[in-house]
């Protein structure tokens, strides 16, 4: 009976296949599932929580997720509760600064956790190529994601098809919220409303009404900036004088940095105004912004709130940085001599260098930037220690302190003519007017080409002397312009000259602030004799002392 059976069981594994071959089939050796009551092993399982600033819906706030998706796991007899991964305020777009999210997915990579838990498809992800690749890589490691919302579980067989309809869906609506914020964005700056960033805007706060109000003690510190950069210092010597000041920067870091400066310097929202939408963004799903480079328009608001430093004074920077750059290439350094020192051979400005860097013999000293810039003819001129700087120009302003009245009676009379600029702004104006009427011609007949088949040859003839016309006056309005910062900073230049003059009577040390005060450069000549160093001060009242060294 037993031999019977044995040969019925071995008949059963073989089969003549409709081809006429022999199939054997060899059974499976590895057994899956006990014959007797299986033990069972419980889950570990974690959620995933995300709230974005927009959402209002039941247990939208960051706490109510973490304790619900808490006690929902530890409720379950079947699971070992890992951990609420959480994120707060966060786009759901992708997946690249979603720390939390992150950590959980390597967690789960690491064999750490076997099922996630999580709220909506939407709160995973609202991109469906992140959705996708994540699930497929949790997949291939036997770890299931369950959407409540959705009743979905990626490890069941149609998971991966109804992900795919719903991430799509969450992305499509990711990208109607995009379109909306945009347009809201879009309209409140063209209405001219003004919104900045003043967690890291020095001199503003937010107002009850929601304006911008002047932070008068943040203030100070920006028309201090204004200031000593109108005095002749360079933003990095700015940065270094506030960072020794333990003056915090607009984030609230100790160290200033020059580009912080140049920043404050260069923002037209401390005269009043503001130019809207330097940047945009690319696209929803990246959120990378972009410097706008005409792909947007832009707006300006002149007067859209409470000013810090006058138009003037504003105006004034912008010139003055302008007319720096125009000198090339000049030092960084943190030092009220750089951009002060010209070589009076080549006319390169001069530049601080460090000898014996790594002894005991370290010293500063300013040379030529163009020292050796030709190979084999370096530039004659002299190379100066900052003691020698100091030396002589003590030695230049006591002459000067000698005719100390004279000059600022002829410097009162000089001011009182540099005072007055109402003629090159009535020119402004006119060129203003003169634009505005071109720029209506113009925006008439473009209007009318569109509106109307016209001979586009003819139409080209009658606009191109309008556009040049138009251009013509802009470049004059800029010379204009310029010619009143100009006047300007001379009057500011002289008053800086005078200030210091009528304060002192006799300089016998260096003193900083006089000498920004009062130099407008420092050029530098190689002397008659061997070693001999000649420095000629030309003094912001137009005055030019020569002192040998």
């Amino acid at each position: 009976m037993r031999e019977m059976t044995m040969n019925q069981a071995a008949s059963d594994l073989v089969r003549i296949s409709p081809s006429g071959t022999k199939v054997r089939t060899i059974p499976a050796t590895v057994q899956h599932f006990a014959p007797s009551t299986p033990l069972r092993v419980r889950l570990r399982v974690a959620a995933y929580a995300r709230v974005s600033t927009d959402e209002e819906e039941q247990l939208s706030s960051y706490e109510a997720q973490v304790d619900y998706y808490t006690r929902y796991i530890q409720s379950n007899p079947e699971w070992t509760f890992v951990e609420v991964y959480a994120d707060e305020g966060l786009s759901g777009t992708n997946t690249k600064k979603r720390r939390s999210f992150n950590r959980m997915i390597e967690d789960a990579l690491e064999g750490k956790i076997d099922r996630i838990v999580t709220k909506s498809v939407s709160r995973f992800a609202r991109n469906t190529v992140d959705t996708l690749t994540t699930i497929r890589k949790l997949k291939e490691k036997g770890v299931g994601v369950t959407f409540e919302k959705e009743n979905i579980d990626t490890l069941d067989s149609k998971g991966e098809l109804l992900i795919t309809i719903m991430s799509s869906l969450a992305q499509e609506e990711s990208r109607s919220i995009s379109e909306n914020v945009t347009w809201g964005w879009h309209k409140r700056i063209s209405d001219g409303k003004v919104s900045v960033a003043y967690s890291r805007f020095l001199g503003y706060e937010k107002g009850e009404d929601g304006s911008m109000q002047v932070v008068e003690s943040e203030a100070k510190i920006v028309r201090q900036i204004y200031g000593m950069f109108l005095d002749g210092q360079t933003p990095s010597s700015i940065a270094s004088f506030l960072t020794k000041q333990r003056v915090p920067t607009p984030a609230g870091k100790e160290k200033w940095q020059s580009s912080t400066v140049k920043s404050i310097l260069t923002n037209e929202k401390y005269k009043g105004d503001a130019l809207l939408q330097k940047t945009f963004t690319v696209d929803f799903l990246s959120k990378k912004a972009k410097l706008n480079e005409g792909e947007v328009p832009q707006y300006y608001v002149e007067k859209s709130h409470p000013a810090i430093v006058s138009t003037e004074v504003f105006d004034l920077a912008q010139y003055e940085m302008k007319r720096r750059a125009k000198k090339g290439r000049h030092t960084s350094a943190a030092s009220i001599f750089s951009d002060k020192l010209v070589c009076g051979e080549c006319g390169a400005v001069y530049g601080s260098k460090v000898w014996h860097s790594t002894d005991a013999y370290r010293t500063m000293i300013w040379r030529c930037n163009e020292k050796y810039a030709v190979k084999g003819q370096p530039c004659p001129s002299p190379h100066l220690r900052e003691e020698e700087i100091q030396n002589a120009f003590v030695q230049a302003i006591s002459q000067v302190l000698e005719q100390k009245e004279e000059i600022l009676s002829a410097l009162q009379e000089a001011l009182a003519g540099l005072t007055d600029t109402s003629g090159l702004e009535l020119e402004c104006d006119r060129l203003q007017a003169e634009q505005d009427v071109i720029f209506q011609q113009m925006s008439r007949m473009i209007r009318e080409n569109a509106e109307v088949a016209q001979n586009q040859a003819e139409y080209n003839a009658r606009l191109q002397p309008l556009e040049d016309r138009y251009e013509a006056l802009k470049n004059a309005m800029l010379k204009t312009k310029e010619a009143i910062s100009e006047q300007t900073g001379r009057r500011r230049k002289l008053k800086a000259f005078m200030r210091e003059l009528s304060e002192n009577d006799l300089l016998t040390a260096f003193d900083e602030r006089v000498f920004l005060g009062t130099v407008e450069r420092i050029t530098v000549f190689k002397g008659a004799s061997k070693g001999e160093k000649r420095l000629v001060f030309r003094f912001k009242d137009g005055r030019d002392v020569a002192v040998t060294l």
